[in-house]
């Protein structure tokens, strides 16, 4: 899928999709100005035919909107493989905890509620930015393979597929293996001090990662500590599926 064309300024290429004619205006205009490269469309079938020529950076979706909702878009783009990674953040007026629950349940990374200021937006979009950006080594942990070039994730040979967050998430736990991590020091590195999210976000993607790595019959590879946190730790590891598996450093 072609990128965006590049320019030396651009922090990244954001996808807005609003209906509200005037926000969207407001939203293109002010991230433009904040250094974003800005493509603005009024609802979900616009954004999945903008989709299928062009991947953008990040996705700011709307929620209630005419014909496919943000949240039934946000889970069309998880199924497609070329956008499953995409960094996904819901801007929307449904402040309920349980909507909050829906959005990241259906593969959104982040949450905002209207109104919202141009500054939390920009250092939203920034965090999400961040935790895409690949760097250049190889972690190995156990069965597990993580290549944080192309955000290649195997466990014993078989390919895993996660969303943004939940890879940032195992690329701060397999640095320190074993290592309790507690969830708002999670929450702090993944989505920044200034930002306020809810501690319970942190076990939604949990829970998402581990159904991602851990197939039926698998060992358990994230540890979960009552009142303390969570550690990727392999000692529940008998063997796995390939003789050849990695070994902890």
């Amino acid at each position: 899928m072609p990128a965006p064309p590049a320019t030396n300024t651009t922090k990244g290429f954001v996808l807005v999709v609003e209906d509200d004619a005037a926000l969207r205006l407001l939203l293109e205009h002010s991230l433009q100005q904040r250094g974003y490269q800005v493509h603005a469309v009024a609802d979900a079938e616009h954004a999945l035919t903008f989709l299928e020529g062009t991947r953008p950076d990040v996705a700011l979706l709307d929620w209630m909107m005419p014909g496919l909702s943000g949240l039934e878009l946000c889970r069309i783009i998880r199924q497609k493989p070329g956008l499953k990674d995409l960094p996904i953040l819901f801007l929307t007026a449904r402040t309920e905890e349980q909507d909050l629950i829906n959005g990241l349940d259906h593969g959104a990374d982040a949450y905002l509620t209207k109104p919202c200021s141009a500054d939390k937006l920009d250092a939203r979009l920034r965090a999400l930015l961040r935790r895409a950006r690949p760097s250049q080594d190889q972690i190995r942990f156990g069965p597990l393979l993580l290549e944080p070039e192309n955000h290649h994730v195997t466990r014993a040979g078989r390919v895993i597929t996660l969303g943004p967050t939940e890879y940032r998430l195992l690329d701060i736990l397999i640095r320190q293996p074993r290592k309790v991590f507690s969830r708002e020091l999670l929450l702090e590195r993944i989505w920044g001090a200034n930002v306020h999210v809810e501690l319970r976000t942190v076990d939604v993607h949990i829970r998402r990662l581990r159904k991602a790595l851990n197939e039926p019959g698998e060992a358990d590879l994230i540890r979960t500590v009552r009142s303390a946190g969570y550690a990727l730790d392999d000692s529940r590891i008998e063997h796995d599926a390939s003789p050849s598996a990695p070994t902890a450093p």
